[in-house]
């Protein structure tokens, strides 16, 4: 028999009271050990990887459906694997209609005896880009093939306004070419607009005002003369001969190309991108009334005037359908605890040209968010939510691979998916941009406070994005600008759209590669490591803390400063507002009620008081945190827009760039101020009635309990 040395009253304590500590507090280990890796991601910043990275995306042009970008995904997908061993990374291909130019062409007739004068509609290599000629010809995706020949018209940006201002001219569009200015609105919307007016045909082109400097790419960021911004024209979502299903092979069921048109999404008429150097040719040949000073251009243009004419434009352009496979890759690292809630970050790798900022500057922090995390989890990291990292294709030709994505997965993520967090263009200068649903300002702001300025070290991205001001100005997601677009406004999912930089002057033209990033966008890549270090952190906090930081008293009072932005456009009719000031009232109370039931939770978790940790209590609060953003949207859709189910945020009717909020009481609101009828302000107080339904049931969403 072995007897037992006497053991030290003074040892029996310490080790007993270690012991009670460890049983009480071990839930709270997590917590430290999760904050721990929280900051180890921040110090594993690597620029020179990123900017590796950028260059070998950015060697070749890739345009969606090309055999350059089937290797580009290829690259995403072993890069994914070899820097996370532990994810699960494979492509999700789709057979989507893509249109393509074949011919174009573009004569300006002035009379006589000035003889014609022809386009070669080509841009330059300025650079000594050894790719330069595999850039494709300038055009615009899903224009209308086609010839217009008529009287050239100047419409300045083309916006409702704009062609407003020509009737009060007295100017007749109908029969014309239109000439417009790219900027303010998106290019579809330019060209409806001028459809509408009964044009024929429509050119646009990037005016020095808006994207020239003195001096021009090599030398200098701004736009070269020749310098063409091309992009697509479609007005919807995802392939347009799928509305609502997903085209997951070659023989699945397909609208016709009439049927396409008929849809109202692809424009009737035809279009083209032209240089600067083409647009002010144009002007300068033209007369009629002067145009007003703000539809001027800078002060080495020539004096424009409206038109028409007196010189013809003779437009010609034919392009082709082609059922083209796209590429999405998806790396995915499994939750440990709550594997079936998903954290989606997304980024689009097609370009139009070599996407040195648009889209690819996205690409190389996103797999630089992948670097890191593979790092984390050889030092023991797993996250508690399954995090999906997604490289979206065919975003150029109108959001497509995420489109189809969601579509085909849309049950899946109606009922399991946390957040989506976007960047499209990761970063095109300083500046930090970012624009949200509500409930996530929060947690942006806090995040921001953890990572340094890329442009003063002295500073948090915090400090320089709240400036004088002393606070940040958050943006909110009604465009149909990027990948968050399926996500947000077609199922609900929270959401983060965020960029260094804001407008750039060689957007979507030959000259935005690698030399422009490296020139001018971000020449140390510091900018990208910043943008990795807070798209990654937001990833984290919402895959690693135990109770979603999501706090739904910014909504209610985004809600409540829109409405009275409301207030005033309807000043003076007999509409009431009282619905929808009641039902943010609730809002805001069932935001408090949860909002003191998280932090009671939060409380027990920190503190490991006796009655432990409750995991099914924390899953039912995050459950409900979740699914409230769900509740803003309708089966019903969009009034004529079906397909965009968001009633709070959505695309403008007339700019599919623009933010709003309210869309369809928007839309019913420019419908009645035109018609002026009873009926159709009869359909406005019936959007209103709408909205204020769905915030109450985002309430009931909140409280948790059946009526």
């Amino acid at each position: 028999m072995f007897s037992n040395p006497k053991v030290p009253t003074t040892t029996l304590l310490i080790t007993c009271s270690i012991s009670l500590l460890l049983f009480f507090f071990s839930p709270c280990l997590p917590n430290y050990t999760t904050h721990h890796h929280h900051y180890l991601y921040t110090s594993l910043s690597d620029n020179s990887s990123i900017s590796n990275n950028l260059q070998i995306l950015t060697t070749r042009p890739h345009i969606a459906g090309s055999l350059h970008n089937a290797d580009a995904a290829a690259y995403v997908l072993s890069t994914f694997n070899s820097y996370s061993p532990c994810m699960n990374s494979h492509i999700a291909s789709y057979h989507v209609s893509l249109t393509y130019p074949s011919s174009r062409t573009l004569t300006l007739i002035r009379p006589h005896p000035e003889p014609p004068s022809g386009f070669n509609l080509t841009q330059e290599n300025y650079s000594n880009n050894p790719y330069a000629h595999e850039v494709g010809p300038t055009f615009h995706a899903y224009a209308k093939s086609g010839t217009a020949v008529g009287r050239v018209v100047y419409a300045n940006y083309g916006s409702v306004g704009d062609f407003k201002t020509l009737r009060q001219m007295g100017v007749n569009v109908s029969g014309t070419v239109v000439l417009a200015r790219y900027g303010k609105i998106y290019r579809g919307d330019i060209i409806s607009n001028a459809c509408e007016e009964g044009a024929l045909g429509v050119l646009l082109y990037t005016d020095r005002t808006d994207y020239g400097g003195p001096e021009s790419f090599p030398d200098d960021k701004w736009m070269p003369p020749s310098g063409v911004q091309v992009g697509t024209v479609y007005r919807g979502a995802g392939d347009p001969s799928t509305p609502g299903w997903a085209s997951t092979d070659s023989a699945c069921e397909r609208l016709s190309t009439d049927e396409i048109e008929r849809r109202g999404e692809v424009p009737s008429i035809p279009s083209l991108p032209i240089s600067s150097d083409d647009g002010e040719f144009i002007l300068s040949a033209m007369g009629g009334k002067v145009a007003k000073d703000d539809w001027q251009g800078d002060s080495n243009a020539p004096i424009y005037r409206i038109g028409p004419g007196p010189g013809i434009l003779n437009l010609t352009y034919q392009g082709n359908y082609v059922i083209s496979k796209i590429e999405n890759v998806i790396g995915v690292i499994e939750g440990v605890e709550e594997p079936d809630r998903f954290v989606i970050l997304g980024n689009n790798r097609d370009a139009w040209t070599f996407g040195g900022v648009d889209p690819n500057s996205g690409t190389a922090v996103l797999l630089d968010i992948a670097r890191r995390l593979g790092k984390l989890q050889k030092n023991g990291w797993r996250p508690r939510r399954t995090i999906m990292l997604c490289n979206w294709d065919a975003e150029e030709y109108g959001l497509i691979g995420s489109t189809e994505w969601v579509e085909e997965n849309r049950e899946m993520l109606a009922s399991r998916a946390v957040a989506y967090l976007n960047i499209g263009t990761a970063v095109s200068g300083p500046g930090f941009h970012v624009s949200t649903t509500p409930q996530l300002d929060g947690l942006l702001k806090q995040v921001a406070q953890q990572v340094q300025d890329p442009d003063n070290s002295s500073q948090t991205i915090y400090d320089s994005w709240s400036g004088s001001k002393g606070t940040p100005t958050f943006g909110r997601l009604g465009g149909g600008g990027s990948d968050y677009t399926a996500f947000v406004q077609h199922v609900g999912v929270s959401t983060i759209d965020m960029s260094f930089g804001g407008g750039y002057p060689v957007y979507h033209s030959m000259y935005d590669d690698f030399t422009w990033m490296r020139k001018f966008g971000d020449p140390m890549f510091q900018r990208h490591v910043a943008a990795a270090s807070i798209w990654g952190l937001v990833a984290l906090h919402l895959a690693d803390d135990e109770l979603l930081p999501f706090n739904y008293m910014f909504y209610a009072k985004e809600l409540q400063a829109s409405t009275r932005e409301l207030e005033k456009r309807i000043s003076g009719k007999s509409l009431s507002l009282h619905p929808l000031y009641r039902s943010i009232q609730e809002l805001k109370k069932a935001a408090i009620k949860i909002g003191k039931q998280k932090k009671v939770l939060e409380e027990r978790i920190s503190w490991a008081s006796l009655l432990r940790r409750d995991p099914l209590k924390a899953r039912e609060l995050n459950d409900r945190l979740m699914m409230a953003e769900r509740a803003f949207t309708d089966r019903d859709g969009l009034p004529g827009r079906p397909w965009y189910k968001h009633l709070i945020y959505g695309p403008s009717k007339y700019n599919d760039y623009g933010s709003k909020s309210f869309p369809g009481i928007d839309d019913a609101i420019e419908k009645a101020k035109t018609l002026n009828t009873m009926e159709s302000w009869r359909l406005v107080q019936h959007e209103i009635w709408r909205v204020s339904r769905a915030i109450t049931h985002a309430s009931l969403v909140l409280n948790g309990k059946l009526t």
